[in-house]
C-alpha cells in the first residue's frame, strides 16, 4: 500500500491507515467520506439545537452541559484515534458530545448580551460564524481542489509546526490564566485580533490536509471504517474553526 500524506490534525496519522489495511475487503471512498461527514454534522447541529434551547430556557443548566459536552468529546476524540477502526461507533457520539458544547458555547455567547440589541447582535454573531465556518469549508475545498494549494512536504511541516505552537500557547496561557495572569491570547485590543486571525488562518489550513489525506485515503483504497474515520478527523478541525471564528466576531463586538 502507497504511503498516505500526514496531516496536521492527529485523528488523521497515517500509520493508522497502512497498520489496518489488509488489502481486501470494502474500501473508502471520497463519496463514502462525504456521507459520514454529513451524518455526523447533522448530529452536531441537532445537539447544539437542544442545547441552545435549553441554556436559553434554563440558564443554570449551560455549566453542565458545556462540560459534559467538553469532556464528553474530549473522552471520545481520544478513544476514536486509539482505535480508529471503533471510529463507526464513536465517531457519531463524539458528534452528539461536541453539539452539546457548542450549543450551549453558543447560546451563552447570546445570554452574555442580555435580552437587548446586543442580544440580537450577539445571536446574528453565532449565525455569521457558522456561515463563515462553512463558507471557509468550502473555499479551503476550493483551494485544494484547483490545485491552488498544493500539499507539498514543506507546506504539510509548515501547517504542522503552526498547529503545535498553537496548542502549547494555549496550554500556557491556561496555565497562567489558573494564576491569574492574563495573556495576549485573551486580550480584546489589536494583539487579540491579530492572534485569533492567525489561528483562524492555521484552523483553515488543516482542512486542506484533512482534504488531502481523504482523496489520498480512497486513492490508496483504505479500508471502508476509516470513512468514518476521515470524517471524525475533519469534524475536529470544523469544530475547532467554528469556535476560533466566534471567539474572533466577539473580539470585534467588543470594539464597536
Amino acid at each position: 500500500m502507497s504511503r498516505f500524506d500526514r496531516s496536521s490534525n492527529p485523528a488523521m496519522r497515517s500509520e493508522y491507515f497502512e497498520r489496518v489495511h489488509t488489502g481486501s475487503g470494502a474500501v473508502m471512498t471520497v463519496q463514502g467520506a462525504i456521507n459520514k461527514i454529513a451524518i455526523m454534522l447533522v448530529l452536531v447541529f441537532s445537539a447544539a439545537s437542544f442545547t441552545w434551547k435549553m441554556t436559553l430556557e434554563h440558564e443554570a443548566a449551560s455549566g453542565g452541559l458545556m462540560m459534559a459536552g467538553l469532556l464528553g468529546g474530549l473522552v471520545m476524540a481520544i478513544i476514536t484515534i486509539m482505535a480508529p477502526a471503533k471510529a463507526r461507533f464513536t465517531a457519531p457520539i463524539y458528534a452528539i458530545f461536541e453539539g452539546l458544547l457548542l450549543g450551549s458555547l453558543s447560546a451563552m455567547v447570546k445570554l452574555a448580551a442580555g435580552a437587548t440589541a446586543e442580544g440580537a447582535m450577539a445571536e446574528s454573531i453565532v449565525l455569521m460564524a457558522v456561515l463563515l465556518t462553512f463558507t471557509t469549508l468550502g473555499g479551503m475545498l476550493f483551494l485544494y481542489k484547483t490545485g491552488i494549494v498544493k500539499v507539498t512536504e514543506k507546506f504539510k511541516a509548515g501547517v504542522l509546526s503552526a498547529t503545535a505552537g498553537v496548542f502549547f500557547a494555549y496550554l500556557f496561557s491556561m496555565i497562567l490564566g489558573w494564576m491569574g495572569i492574563m495573556t495576549p491570547l485573551h486580550s480584546g485590543g489589536m494583539i487579540g485580533i491579530v492572534i485569533s486571525l492567525v489561528v483562524v488562518g492555521i484552523a483553515a489550513f488543516n482542512l486542506i490536509l484533512d482534504f488531502d489525506l481523504i482523496f489520498k485515503g480512497a486513492e490508496n483504497s483504505a479500508p471502508e471504517h476509516f470513512e468514518w474515520y476521515a470524517a471524525f478527523a475533519l469534524m475536529v478541525t470544523l469544530i475547532w474553526l467554528y469556535i476560533e471564528i466566534l471567539r474572533l466576531l466577539l473580539i470585534l463586538q467588543r470594539r464597536d
